[in-house]
């Protein structure tokens, strides 16, 4: 048995985001359709004869929790306890998602961590039961396991999967503060909101493989809180839709605004068009991803 995996934890954007209820714990019902894409953190595993954790990154991230309330800290702890491993973990995480994003970045690393300690430890678990562990940590773990298109449902837990979109080009531009995720969702009226996303159609549109279609049916209900208080993400929509793209959205809970393109050519003009126009911000040019 090798003492060390290394595995990609790729990120997820939004193709619609739904609020159909809430809770009386304070979850939210959502109906949302979810897209892999591939920028990916990377991380590291190497089990240790110790029972310690330990686990590095290349970069702080915003919040500068301590280590171990990271969630690839708190997967690696379950999975020793849950298991009884009788060892420890070194970690090392080099971060290539952009942190408090609306890109599950976070739960991405989390669902990196459980597969890739089931591989170093030969667990022999299957993904559905790597879910149920992984949605004690986060709604997004689930999905992150899976990867893909897919619809989920509930708090996210309840995936159906989708046929692969057509390749798409996808540019994401991450504005220079963070929206935190419990506030967007705690200033979200459910009950009164003025539209909802027309998700089946949008389901239609990947089932038949119309990607311009899917373009015009991008829609988040969280956008109604977001885009008010900060009008820089309504000019990056418009930024999207003036150079090229078929549809632009905020991803999550934001502030990262993507914009999808059929052409290849054409995202990369806006790439650079973006980079410029938007010095102070993070952008990046990736593609929709099919899980290996």
């Amino acid at each position: 048995m090798t003492n060390q995996v290394k595995i990609k934890a790729p990120a997820k954007i939004n193709l619609t985001l739904d609020v159909i209820g809430c809770r009386p714990n304070g979850y939210h019902d959502l109906k949302m359709i979810m897209q892999t894409i591939d920028i990916y953190d990377e991380l590291t595993i190497t089990r240790t004869g110790s029972m310690q954790i330990s686990l590095t990154m290349d970069k702080d991230l915003p919040d500068h929790l301590p280590a171990e309330k990271n969630l690839v800290y708190k997967a690696t702890q379950l999975m020793q306890k849950k298991f009884s491993l009788p060892y420890g973990f070194q970690i090392e995480l080099k971060k290539n998602i952009p942190s408090a994003a609306g890109l599950a970045g976070g739960s991405s690393d989390c669902a990196a961590t459980l597969l890739g300690i089931n591989k170093l430890c030969g667990l022999s678990l299957n993904k559905k039961e790597l879910c149920e562990i992984g949605l004690a940590l986060g709604a997004d773990v689930p999905f992150c396991i899976k990867q893909g298109t897919m619809l989920s449902e509930g708090i996210g837990e309840i995936l159906t999967p989708l046929p692969a979109l057509p390749p798409l080009w996808v540019l994401l531009i991450k504005p220079d503060f963070s929206l935190s995720t419990g506030y967007v969702y705690t200033q979200l009226n459910s009950m009164h909101l003025h539209y909802h996303p027309d998700t089946d159609k949008a389901i239609d549109a990947i089932h038949r493989y119309d990607a311009v279609t899917l373009g015009q049916c991008l829609s988040n209900v969280l956008e109604t809180v977001a885009l008010p208080e900060y009008p820089v993400l309504k000019e990056l929509k418009e930024f999207f839709m003036q150079n090229g793209s078929i549809g632009a959205l905020m991803s999550g809970s934001g502030p990262t605004i993507y914009g999808l393109y059929q052409d290849e050519i054409l995202a990369r003009i806006a790439y650079q068009a973006a980079k410029g126009k938007f010095s102070d911000y993070e952008v990046y040019l990736c593609q929709t991803k099919v899980p290996e």
